[in-house]
């Protein structure tokens, strides 16, 4: 090495080399760990590289081996405590893999995915897990798993891919939710959600792009109608993107004249914009509203009353995804797969029956 170089001027496989006494080709195969060499030599390039300070160009190594060592993860919304469990689930295996994560978030936004996906590529990723921010919007995933790079879809899947996926049993998780708040009386139940639509008016479960979403919005949707509930559409809320116009909504539901006696909210953001307001405004939970959130997350078993969720396989889903992952990189060349992992309802203490003496009279 250059005696005059600085003292944090980075070495090379070159000088490597040179201090071990070998050819670069053949430091190279040592400290890239493919090819052969004598156990002799990778000693003493692995202590001439430890001498050195050796640090690995990832960039050039990629070139060489055709492998980067990452993992690239797209999801919609990273401060949503789901996706920040998921991706936990997803870095768990992918270090034992001897994977790393590079992640990055979509703001649910297909634009920003195909951006994210494109850079990602760019960067010679191994694999690529994607929870889609629209079903209705995936050239762009179709093109990357025509690259040659595995993909597997978390959370929301495509039946116009042919891609391994990984999701939960949504519409039976709302199925079962709303069977249960129509046995204890309630006749109002809104949905809320959000997904938007372009004039944020729900009309029919084909206007949810989200997958997941609107799997739920289709247990909620068949349940209420086969108990005899008509205008179904009128209590599905869309567009709660942001926590004022969550409250926006919210206020409007409780103040109209045909207020809900129970709200499921579908992730766990809006449950607390819901509970928050419902503070605010001294409406009691469950006395005055019943309130059932998607989502385990950490508050709603603190909060007096205790929040009645559906208990998503979060960690696992996340797990799942990239232990699929993984088998592909490692040469898997099988059928792409569905697992669909099952809900858990977690009953509390926000749900009751509703105060028939002030419930709104039923439409239709």
């Amino acid at each position: 090495m250059d005696k005059n170089a600085p003292p944090n001027s980075a070495s090379t496989v070159a000088d490597v080399a040179r201090e071990a006494g070998v050819s670069k080709a053949t430091a190279a195969r040592v400290l890239g760990g493919y090819g052969t060499v004598s156990e002799k030599v990778r000693v003493a390039v692995m202590a001439a590289a430890e001498a050195l300070d050796y640090r690995p160009n990832e960039l050039a190594r990629s070139m060489t081996t055709g492998r980067s060592g990452t993992i690239g993860v797209i999801v919609g919304d990273i401060e949503n405590p789901f996706f920040s469990l998921a991706v936990r689930g997803i870095t768990d295996v992918a270090r034992q893999a001897g994977f790393t994560v590079v992640l990055v978030n979509s703001s649910e936004d297909a634009r920003n995915e195909e951006a994210a996906l494109r850079t990602l590529l760019a960067k010679r990723v191994d694999g690529l897990i994607v929870s889609p921010a629209k079903e209705s919007e995936t050239d762009h995933l179709r093109d990357a798993a025509r690259s040659g790079r595995p993909l597997v879809l978390l959370d929301r899947g495509s039946e116009t891919l042919g891609v391994d996926t990984v999701v939960a049993n949504d519409r039976h998780a709302a199925e079962s939710i709303t069977r249960k708040l129509i046995a204890r009386g309630h006749r109002h139940i809104a949905y809320l959600t959000a997904c938007d639509t372009p004039d944020h008016h729900f009309r029919t479960p084909a206007d949810i792009h989200t997958g997941s979403v609107r799997r739920r919005i289709e247990g909620f949707f068949s349940t209420c109608q086969e108990a005899g509930m008509t205008d179904v559409e009128h209590n599905i809320h869309v567009g709660a993107v942001t926590p004022e116009r969550t409250r926006a909504i919210i206020m409007a539901m409780i103040e109209a004249p045909l207020r809900p006696t129970a709200i499921i909210a579908s992730d766990s953001v809006i449950a607390l914009e819901v509970f928050k307001l419902c503070r605010e405004f001294a409406i009691r939970i469950p006395d005055d509203l019943s309130l059932v959130s998607f989502h385990d997350a950490d508050w709603t078993s603190v909060t007096t009353p205790p929040v009645t969720v559906i208990r998503q396989p979060v960690y696992q889903l996340g797990e799942t995804a990239a232990r699929l992952l993984v088998r592909r990189m490692k040469g898997d060349v099988g059928p792409p797969t569905r697992t669909v992992l099952e809900t858990e309802l977690v009953e509390r203490a926000s749900v009751s029956m509703p105060d028939q003496s002030s419930e709104p009279p039923h439409r239709g």
